[in-house]
């Protein structure tokens, strides 16, 4: 299961409207990055047949079921601070992250 927190949704849903986006945001994990796997975070006009697919109120988030393996349990939420805002990733299968927090080592 994944989580979204309120902030995050928020976000997510000025994002959509900014950018006129019908459908969902896409979560997903890539090979690459400083620490091996990078999130993949885009928005995507419909889910895929084999994507799990979750719904926070009117915002809905796709995932594929490979990237699925490393991202059970994660909540993605979204953080303000002086120096930095942004969305952040609290993944439980991650064993080590890089600085910026967008790439991990599962």
């Amino acid at each position: 299961m994944i989580q979204v927190t309120e902030k995050a949704v928020g976000k997510i849903r000025e994002q959509f409207a900014k950018h006129n986006v019908q459908g969902g945001l896409r979560l997903g994990v890539l090979g690459g990055g400083c620490s091996g796997l990078s999130y993949l975070f885009k928005f995507d006009v419909k889910p895929r047949p084999t994507d799990k697919v979750y719904e926070f109120g009117d915002v809905k988030v796709f995932v594929d079921p490979k990237s699925m393996i490393y991202l059970d349990g994660m909540t993605l939420d979204w953080k303000d601070s002086l120096i930095q805002s942004g969305f952040e990733f609290d993944n439980p299968n991650a064993t080590k992250s890089c600085g910026c927090g967008t790439s991990f080592t599962a």
